[in-house]
């Protein structure tokens, strides 16, 4: 895959993780889609190294699987992580 369908990728895997997890995240949706790019790295280098199956094609249900679930980690970490830094 190219860097741009990787880009795109997870954009829409960190959307779908979004409407997954639906909280208080903060930051806002351009955030929450730049951590799915991330997210889908992290979810192609997981699903390698523990499953042996990397991000592959870009219509592979694995790939977007992978991709969907790395979102979600690294959302729930980010959750996490600027849970006490919320202004009221």
């Amino acid at each position: 895959m190219g860097i741009i369908a990787w880009i795109i990728l997870g954009l829409i895997a960190g959307a779908i993780a979004k409407a997954i997890l639906p909280g208080t995240q903060g930051g806002g949706w351009i955030i929450t889609l730049l951590l799915g790019v991330v997210g889908a790295l992290l979810g192609g280098f997981l699903g390698s190294v523990i499953f042996g199956v990397g991000l592959q094609g870009f219509f592979d249900i694995t790939t977007w699987l992978l991709a969907i679930g790395g979102a979600i980690v690294v959302l729930l970490i980010y959750g996490l992580v600027t849970r006490g830094s919320r202004r009221v």
